[in-house]
């Protein structure tokens, strides 16, 4: 059997080579460990399943270390963000699925998708992905053109990553959903309180909007699910170094200023309650934009 069997967006041919010419795509195929193309550019798989598709490719951009990537799977241990998964599975359709942005995979863990490919800068990241059922998992930057076809999948999930809007029309099959996470008003207030986290940006929401309606894709719904937690300044410190804070400030640091703060003491009972906020918007290709498209879907290539 293949180390890469089951997962029906390789068998259908639907991932690219990101070597080949965009001109001339050519499908990425499994043999062994490996993902091959026909002009001879080979991908191997690293020993914990995910496959570096950015080997000899630079980026601006910074990756998550494996210290962040840990902060993050504490807190999801924890139980905050369950409600925001719940709220996701109950949105995302069966189909292929691009999560775009994967981070641990955490939240297409437990979807029944027919397959799901999984992005992410960061191999700490991938490395966990790889773990789930049906998953190809890849380190990639979500700003190059994304390894898919057009109409590759039923949906796409973009958690608290870059929304690459153009590429996430393109790989969309008509009648599909691109499912944004962003932080909603509030998200975590009592972490910005103690200045442990960055700014967050106003009227995000109609920035959104503006810039997927470039590409074609309207606004079909928008919701915010709310979470609540006691915690204590270890989970606290996680929430901020899990974050873009974690690329300015250790994580010990983070903690030391939480103590600062609180007059509290590692290991002590809960000191604050943390609120999370979340808000959910839901994007569809217009008439126009869907109409542009061949007829074949995802399920054909």
């Amino acid at each position: 059997m293949s180390f890469f069997a089951g997962i029906g967006l390789l068998e259908r041919g639907s991932v690219r080579c990101p070597q080949c010419s965009p001109s001339a795509p050519t499908p990425l195929h499994p043999r062994d460990r490996s993902l091959v193309c026909r002009a001879g550019h080979r991908f191997d798989a690293a020993r914990q399943g995910y496959v570096n598709l950015m080997v000899g490719a630079g980026t601006r951009f910074t990756a998550d270390t494996g210290e962040m990537i840990a902060a993050r799977e504490r807190v999801q241990s924890s139980g905050l963000y369950a409600p925001l998964k719940t709220a996701l599975h109950e949105l995302l359709p069966h189909g292929p699925l691009l999560d775009a942005g994967c981070g641990t995979g955490y939240y297409a863990h437990g979807l029944d998708s027919e397959s799901v490919l999984a992005l992410d800068l960061s191999k700490h990241a991938v490395r966990r992905a790889a773990r789930l059922p049906r998953t190809l998992a890849l380190v990639w930057d979500l700003w190059r053109p994304i390894p898919l076809a057009e109409d590759a999948v039923a949906a796409v999930l973009n958690v608290f990553a870059p929304h690459n809007f153009p590429e996430f029309a393109r790989v969309l099959a008509p009648g599909g959903s691109v499912v944004v996470v962003t932080p909603a008003e509030g998200h975590l207030a009592e972490a910005r309180e103690l200045g442990i986290m960055l700014g967050q940006a106003g009227d995000k929401a109609a920035a959104l909007d503006a810039a997927a309606a470039e590409t074609g894709l309207r606004r079909d719904g928008r919701s915010v699910v709310e979470a609540r937690l006691e915690t204590e300044p270890g989970v606290l410190a996680d929430l901020a170094f899990m974050g873009p804070a974690g690329h300015h400030s250790t994580r010990e640091e983070i903690l030391a200023r939480i103590l600062e703060a609180r007059g509290a003491t590692p290991g002590g009972p809960p000191t604050a309650a943390v609120t999370a906020r979340f808000e959910i918007s839901r994007y569809g290709l217009t008439g126009s934009a869907a109409g542009d498209r061949p007829a074949s879907g995802p399920m054909s290539r």
